[in-house]
């Protein structure tokens, strides 16, 4: 027996014990789905916004080396908490006080866990009585103090480095004034302390800032964490019941029955339940990604729920009875759904091929989630049905409308039909048109822009009035990571988006060590060009020393005694050197960009405002080789632009392999099937030129490829080659009883146009649903794969009737690459 024959043998196999054992069938479903729930309660919730997209980078590791190696005492690290004060001053005595009374509190706790506070306040109180050590003690000793005393030791302390570092840029020492200032409060936690541990420990320190008056907060990766669980929360909350909300409306229209209704949002309620359990079993965590997978399975779930109820009602029309209709729907129905399953999985599994884990993740649990929609769908939902029915009829339940959503007189079929009608005139020339038309989308769309940015995580710093007018249970938590974000961008020279870094490795006691530093920073790559005559401006142990021995004679003197060359670098017994370095004044300040093991050293370099992150991140790892020690570029902008490379081979590499494979499955599956192999590119050019266009308005809406929308090149392949191979595998029905192209073609869209229809209306509106979400990300990607759907939907009904006629033409002139088509 030939293979396509045997293939659907089985197929009709598997319909038969659908159709013969529907009890057998729903008890089963039923029992997994009970499995699958238990799992529910093992998913895990990821709450770093970019940390698992850079995790394993070699960037990222020098980045977090230089982090652990050179910690800076003002910024908060994985153990500690920034308490930000602004205002119009904050160095006034009242202000300081504030301040102080805030840490008071904070210290307090015993839950809280502090071993140290360091800040502008507690500095300053210090430098009044260094025996005040605690907070209290501090406060009363600047509440004794006068307000001019206070404004003395701030002018006072103005060369101090450790008092200056956690002021705002506009620290003015005249008029002792500031705009803002960090106080971070270390904390002291024991083994087995847990990012929760500190996420609870921030939050509260961040209740307490909001008790006292002025503008003071908390901020740290705790409070990040909990504000980006948070946005997971509400944006399910806010996006999910608009999901189901239009979902049911539109299952309304298609089934208009209450019956079939409740059918259809069982199944969709057991495919969420069947996803969420496999999540839970196979330990992938939920963030802000997967919140777009439950609505796609979703979407795809009302498709085939749609075709599945819709082509057993034409068939209970033609006369049949309840259980031959279901038969023939779901003889009709199998290969389409497998067809559509295997493709779906190709567009959304071909993600996992993805260097980043979140989007290897989304790529596993979208490609499963399908295989468990074909399963309650195709085999589930039939059986209720059939089940359902016939208690209906025993029991005399009437059906309240059973007619198939259009027909070919019907002023919907006629619609859909259109594109048909007119394309038989001139195939060749609709052809020619899309091929050029979606050429030149193509073209357009190339020059999308690829971006990877915190932000695309982080609520915006105002919420539209439709989110911040929700009522409960549906009002969001109130977000404040985005605005603290840029008050510190704003206020401080600690602004990650200007500066880059280089991580030297190397013997910093060797007599060459510092020129090796020093030595390229006078023919520096463009975008480090800042300094004077065209050279780099960068901050390093190179630059602390000249910085400490124009404030110190002394110092400056060894310097220039070991200085062998006089070019104000010192060339020997550089070992003497640092020591005298880092037991002065400066020695804070040097600790930030050498070890004391001498083996580590970093270089911060100011960038060039007009660069790209490309051009910035290309110009540091080109710099980097022109070091003598081993030398890796890092910072946050050269992470994020190797992020941002990874995410656009993703994206193309994605693209590629779900167009592939979905192709040669199409191909093959053709030809297996029914002999017509050519009909597996006629079903994908409808899909490529909505991906075409799909770039296009990319584009041109000024959206980029980022964390989230770089999968919809493959999603799109995924999710639209459903509406294709429905209308292809019909065409084909109606193709092998004797109709013509044309005439087929008629038939399929006024008939399964319709469900056609009335999949793209609830996917479109569904997934488009996201673009209510509470970030950016998932806001961008709901609105273009509610934009792929609606294209893929539109191309199917225009591109899909000229390329079928076009292929009756070689089909029937070319016998020999397909059996040809019955008499």
């Amino acid at each position: 027996m030939p293979l396509g024959e045997q293939i659907e043998a089985g197929t009709r196999r598997l319909n038969d014990a659908i159709v013969d054992s529907p009890r057998r069938v729903i008890v089963a479903f039923l029992v997994l789905t009970v499995v699958f729930t238990g799992g529910m309660g093992l998913v895990s919730t990821d709450t770093e916004a970019t940390d698992s997209f850079t995790e394993g980078l070699d960037e990222q590791e020098a980045l977090d080396a230089v982090n652990q190696e050179f910690e800076d005492p003002f910024v908060a690290g994985d153990e500690s908490t920034q308490v930000i004060h602004s205002g119009s001053n904050v160095l006034t005595k009242e202000a300081l006080v504030r301040n102080l009374r805030v840490l008071e509190e904070v210290e307090s706790r015993d839950d809280l866990r502090v071993a140290s506070t360091n800040g502008p306040a507690t500095v300053v109180a210090q430098a009044i009585d260094p025996s005040a050590t605690t907070a209290a003690e501090q406060r009363r000793v600047l509440e004794s103090t006068s307000e001019t005393r206070v404004r003395q030791i701030v002018r006072d302390l103005s060369e101090n480095p450790g008092f200056t570092r956690p002021l705002s840029t506009d620290f003015n020492p005249t008029s002792a004034s500031a705009s803002a200032s960090i106080t971070v409060v270390t904390h002291d936690v024991p083994a087995g302390f847990s990012d929760g541990d500190l996420q609870e420990i921030q939050t509260t320190i961040r209740t307490i800032t909001a008790d006292h008056p002025g503008e003071i907060t908390a901020f740290g990766a705790g409070i990040t964490n909990a504000e980006t669980a948070n946005v997971i929360g509400d944006s399910l909350t806010i996006v999910m019941p608009v999901v189901v909300l239009l979902l049911l409306l539109f299952l309304i229209v298609a089934y208009r029955d209450p019956i079939d209704l409740a059918l259809g949002l069982l199944s969709l309620l057991m495919t969420v339940i069947w996803t969420f359990g496999f999540l839970g079993f196979s330990g992938i965590p939920f963030n802000q990604q997967m919140i777009s997978v439950p609505v796609l399975l979703l979407a795809v779930g009302v498709d085939f729920g749609i075709h599945i109820i819709n082509r057993y009602r034409e068939e209970t029309a033609e006369g049949y009875e309840a259980t031959e209709a279901m038969r023939e729907a779901n003889n009709q129905l199998m290969i389409a759904f497998v067809i559509v399953t295997v493709t779906t999985v190709f567009g959304f599994g071909a993600n996992v091929i993805s260097d980043l884990t979140p989007i290897r993740n989304m790529g596993i649990a979208s490609a499963i989630g399908i295989v468990f929609t074909f399963l309650i769908f195709g085999l589930f939902l039939p059986a209720a049905k059939l089940v359902v029915d016939r208690l209906r009829e025993r029991y005399g339940v009437p059906e309240f409308n059973s007619a198939p959503i259009s027909s070919e007189d019907s002023a919907l079929g006629k619609l859909l039909t259109f594109p048909a009608q007119i394309s038989r005139y001139a195939p060749i020339a609709f052809v020619v048109v899309l091929l050029v038309t979606g050429g030149m989308a193509a073209a357009y769309g190339s020059g999308v822009d690829t971006s990877f940015e915190t932000e695309d995580f982080l609520p915006p710093e105002e919420q539209p009035d439709y989110v911040t007018g929700l009522p409960e249970p549906f009002a969001p938590s109130e977000y404040t990571v985005t605005e603290t974000l840029n008050l510190l961008e704003d206020r401080f020279s600690t602004n990650q988006d200007q500066t880059v870094k280089l991580y030297v490795e190397g013997n910093f006691e060797e007599g060459h060590a510092l020129e090796a530093l020093a030595d390229p920073n006078d023919d520096p790559p463009e975008s480090l060009a800042v300094g004077d005559g065209g050279a780099a401006r960068p901050t390093s142990i190179v630059t602390v020393m000249q910085s400490h021995a124009d404030e110190n004679p002394e110092f400056a003197e060894l310097v220039a005694r070991n200085d062998v060359d006089g070019d104000g670098i010192p060339d020997r017994n550089l070992g003497r050197v640092y020591d005298a370095l880092f037991a002065s004044s400066s020695g804070d300040r040097a600790e930030q960009y050498l070890t004391p093991d001498r083996r580590s050293a970093q270089i911060d370099y100011s960038i060039d405002s007009g660069a790209s992150q490309a051009e910035a991140a290309a110009d540091t790892r080109e710099f980097a080789e022109e070091f003598r020690y081993e030398t890796t570029a890092t910072g946050q902008i050269v992470v994020f632009d190797a992020v941002t490379d990874i995410i656009f081979d993703s994206a193309i590499q994605g693209l590629i392999l779900a167009m592939g494979l979905t192709g040669l499955f199409l191909v093959v599956s053709y030809a297996v099937l029914e002999g017509k192999p050519l009909l597996g590119i006629v079903n994908l050019f409808p899909i490529l030129i909505a991906i075409a266009f799909l770039l296009g308005t990319m584009r041109y809406l000024e959206m980029s490829l980022n964390a989230l929308t770089a999968t919809i090149l493959s999603i799109s392949i995924g999710l639209g080659i459903a509406y294709s191979v429905h209308a292809t595998h019909r065409f084909i029905d109606e193709f092998n009883a004797g109709a013509d192209a044309h005439e087929s073609m008629i038939i399929t869209l006024s008939g399964t146009g319709g469900a056609l229809l009335g999949s793209m209306l609830t996917t479109s509106l569904g997934t488009g649903a996201l673009a209510l979400a509470i970030t950016p990300v998932l806001g961008d990607f709901g609105l273009l794969m509610a934009l792929s759907v609606v294209y893929s939907f539109a191309f199917t009904v225009i591109a899909l009737p000229p390329a079928v006629l076009l292929w009756e033409r070689y089909h029937d002139a070319l016998p020999g690459i397909g059996t040809p088509r019955p008499q």
